[in-house]
């Protein structure tokens, strides 16, 4: 399963302090690909929060992540929402086994 690998770069992107709250995984098929939905709840939370999400954002559906035997076909933000805790994104990703 290569969703702990993809929330520990979620983090790592994100930069500290950042927390995963929520992460759900399910198998994906198509008719050539086999696969995970991925849904994961993330929040920045400190003092330069605006800034780190602007970072978060930029490039995340271009950037590469590390998935050994799979890769990220996609992955967008679905939602943000800036509350007084800081901000917290839901995210959809899919991962696909590279054979």
């Amino acid at each position: 399963d290569p969703l702990p690998r993809l929330l520990a770069q979620l983090v790592e992107r994100a930069g500290p302090p950042a927390t995963i709250e929520r992460a759900v995984s399910r198998p994906w098929s198509s008719a050539l690909f086999e696969g995970r939905r991925h849904i994961i709840a993330l929040r920045l939370t400190g003092t330069d929060v605006a800034a780190r999400r602007a970072r978060f954002i930029e490039g995340l559906e271009s950037a590469e992540w590390l998935l050994p035997g799979h890769f990220v076909a996609d992955i967008c933000i679905d939602e943000d929402h800036m509350d007084a805790d800081g901000v917290l994104f839901e995210l959809s990703a899919l991962t696909i086994m590279d054979w």
